[in-house]
């Protein structure tokens, strides 16, 4: 590694030590299908999101949930406190495409259907209002 590439990489670290987020990775569903959950949560309270998660008919918010409590648990850790009610929000939340596992299918004729069984990365940050308007 070069040492201009070292320099960055060690600001990139030292910023995400100062930042509150969960990651959720190789999620067996396809990106497509959580993008729609986390549009869904984009800016929200923490409260007002875990509601909407818990009484979403979607597979995928569950899963969201479990990392949106992760986040919020990471959050209290690191400020050696509770969050308290309309305190915490969700700042940003992406997610990334994840490895493709490649499947055949019979088909006729004696041919074979790809079949593409997709997967998915999330990583979701939570901050204080507050500290949102200092930037």
């Amino acid at each position: 590694m070069g040492a201009r590439k070292k320099i960055s990489a060690e600001k990139r670290k030292e910023a995400l030590k100062t930042m509150y987020f969960a990651k959720l990775q190789n999620v067996p569903t396809s990106p497509r299908k959580m993008r729609l959950v986390a549009d869904m949560i984009r800016g929200m309270e923490v409260n007002r999101a875990l509601g909407v998660l818990k009484f979403s008919s979607k597979e995928a918010s569950v899963r969201v949930e479990k990392l949106l409590r992760s986040a919020i648990a990471n959050w209290e850790q690191k400020n050696e406190r509770k969050a308290e009610s309309g305190e915490l929000f969700v700042t940003k939340i992406f997610v990334d495409e994840g490895v493709t596992l490649k499947r055949m299918r019979p088909a006729p004729q004696g041919r074979g259907y790809r079949i593409r069984k997709r997967s998915n990365h999330v990583t979701l940050f939570v901050d204080s209002k507050n500290t949102n308007d200092k930037n």
